[in-house]
């Protein structure tokens, strides 16, 4: 299934772009796939699952008619990684827009967790991002720009243990790279969503139900807004006025109090 092409029959007008999205046949990513694909641009689509992208993929392009091309890739692992890298790094078939969104989340705490699985999730939410970030900088810069979305999460602004810690990092490095690589016409967004409708906390076996409905949002309203902000070349963007003033008020509470609410919500 890897590199697999699948384009619509007929003569398709030339997409004004290519998006490379990871974790791309659910939640965030699938609505990344959905609305970019709505805008014209041509898609690579990265998963695991490799039967669920060809589904994904004859979807998307019967409805856009798009072409779509998708690898099949555990970015856990090099080879996985290698793999998505090298098709960032082909310059003759330029990607302009890279969404950085596969991962997942750990219940426990780090100490009671297993190391290597602690390892894992770190690996898959920094060094396969910023892998991927330093292929399509690179290619980027040589074929006339693009944009980066890394999807963090407004865990990154709380002390919620280590996918804390790991979306802090993507957010303070794509601060930093927004800025870095803006005169070679490069943007590099954060997102940093609170919980959305998706398959995520699913996964991580969360009870839903300790999580109050207001906190809620919808995986097409997220995406729309880290379009747009990503579009203004935003550094950093926090989907709806709630979560922006959470993000202001986790400032100014003390540590404690921001881990006490968190803890509350992830049990």
């Amino acid at each position: 299934m890897a590199n697999e092409h699948h384009r619509p029959a007929g003569n398709t007008p030339a997409a004004p772009g290519t998006a490379l999205i990871t974790g791309a046949t659910a939640g965030l990513g699938a609505e990344f796939a959905r609305q970019l694909a709505e805008r014209g641009l041509a898609l690579v689509l990265v998963a695991r699952d490799g039967e669920r992208l060809a589904a994904a993929a004859a979807s998307l392009q019967q409805r856009y008619g798009v072409p779509v091309e998708t690898i099949a890739a555990d970015l856990v692992t090099d080879d996985g990684i290698d793999r998505v890298a090298a098709r960032l790094a082909a310059t003759d078939r330029p990607v302009t827009v890279l969404v950085n969104n596969a991962g997942y989340g750990l219940l426990g705490n780090f100490a009671d967790n297993e190391l290597e699985d602690e390892l894992k999730h770190l690996r898959i939410h920094t060094e396969a991002p910023l892998r991927l970030c330093h292929a399509a900088l690179r290619s980027m810069a040589a074929t006339g720009g693009g944009r980066i979305i890394n999807v963090a999460s407004m865990a990154a602004f709380t002390p919620r243990g280590t996918y804390s810690a790991a979306k802090a990092l993507i957010v303070n490095f794509s601060r930093w790279a927004n800025v870095f690589y803006r005169d070679r016409g490069i943007s590099v967004t954060a997102l940093c969503p609170g919980y959305v409708h998706t398959e995520f906390h699913d996964r991580m076996r969360l009870d839903k139900k300790t999580i109050p409905s207001f906190a809620w949002l919808n995986a097409d309203q997220v995406v729309r807004e880290a379009l747009r902000d990503a579009g203004a070349g935003k550094s950093v963007s926090i989907p709806s006025l709630k979560y922006k003033a959470a993000a202001v008020l986790a400032r100014f509470l003390p540590d404690r109090v921001v881990e006490r609410l968190a803890r509350r919500r992830d049990a």
